[in-house]
């Protein structure tokens, strides 16, 4: 075996582990395929003889070509959470089906990343991001997260503790009963078939957030608040009369579907038995790319 197909071998061990950081950063699962693939040039144009720890450098590798995705998103003055019309724009959700997620997707989504933490991480500046995703969420220590950026230990450690803030305050941690979610996530499919509004406000946290993703064909939206995510989950009873149960990175969701194809994604995030926030990919074109799987497929029967 040659030495670079020693190495490639080396980094594909490690490919899991970068989707994974890649994915935190990015928000996209196309860009943090990009990303990881010019790790690997970087990595097969280096002298990595010295290096003890691959894996290490690997991460804070992709996390220096992420931060410059990042940079480039603002120096273009792009919202990541919103399309150049405005639109509202949901991360990319990883769907499994219920039979049991697969051991890659587990690795991208470990850790409690569902879709409402991902919102709160497009809402960070480049700088914080990489220090809360790489310390917070992989426990890279600061002194080697510091150079990436460009800065002192001390003041990446600011970086850091300033994001946990936010992603604290706006996006708090689910309930880790999966069983108890599930129940949640039918109960409210339930209420909204049957038109239940007031089991529906039940079921929601006063300060709810539903955001809907619906691309360039249809209107996306904000909402805040009980009575009103209720009110319009009536409105749209029709995609709870269809759902399915499905995992939306590993979390209880439901996928809408239409003479077999999906027309709207529903991701829950719950806490103490109430929904705290509501996320609907119903963008036909993200929709139709999605990779429902194999397993999803026995789901779906």
């Amino acid at each position: 075996m040659s030495e670079q197909d020693t190495l490639a071998r080396r980094f594909e061990e490690h490919r899991p582990h970068l989707r994974a950081v890649s994915y935190r950063m990015l928000g996209s699962l196309s860009e943090a395929e990009d990303a990881v693939q010019e790790a690997w040039l970087r990595l097969s144009r280096s002298d990595v003889s010295a290096v003890a720890n691959l894996g290490g450098w690997l991460t804070t590798v992709v996390g220096r070509v992420c931060l410059d995705m990042l940079r480039s998103r603002t120096a273009r003055r792009e919202d990541p959470l919103y399309d150049q019309d405005g639109s509202f724009r949901l991360p990319d959700p990883v769907v499994t089906g219920l039979a049991g997620i697969d051991p890659e997707s587990e690795v991208l989504v470990a850790d409690s990343v569902g879709i409402a933490l991902l919102v709160v991480l497009e809402t960070l500046s480049p700088a914080e991001r990489l220090a809360f995703v790489l310390h917070d969420l992989f426990a890279v220590p600061f002194d080697e997260i510091a150079p990436v950026l460009g800065r002192t230990a001390a003041s990446t450690r600011q970086l850091a503790s300033r994001a946990r803030r936010r992603v604290e305050g706006a996006a708090p941690a689910p309930d880790p009963d999966l069983a108890r979610t599930r129940e949640v996530v039918d109960a409210f499919l339930t209420a909204a078939r049957g038109g239940d509004l007031d089991a529906l406000v039940d079921l929601l946290d006063p300060d709810v957030v539903a955001r809907s993703d619906g691309g360039a064909l249809r209107p996306s939206s904000i909402r805040r608040g009980a009575t009103d995510v209720a009110s319009n989950a009536i409105i749209f009873a029709r995609f709870a009369a269809a759902a399915v149960p499905v995992l939306v990175n590993g979390v209880p969701g439901a996928l809408a579907l239409a003479e077999g194809k999906p027309v709207s994604l529903m991701a829950f995030t719950v806490r103490g038995g109430r929904i705290v926030a509501l996320d609907i990919l119903a963008d036909p074109q993200r929709l139709a790319m999605l990779d429902l799987g194999p397993a999803l497929d026995a789901d779906l029967g």
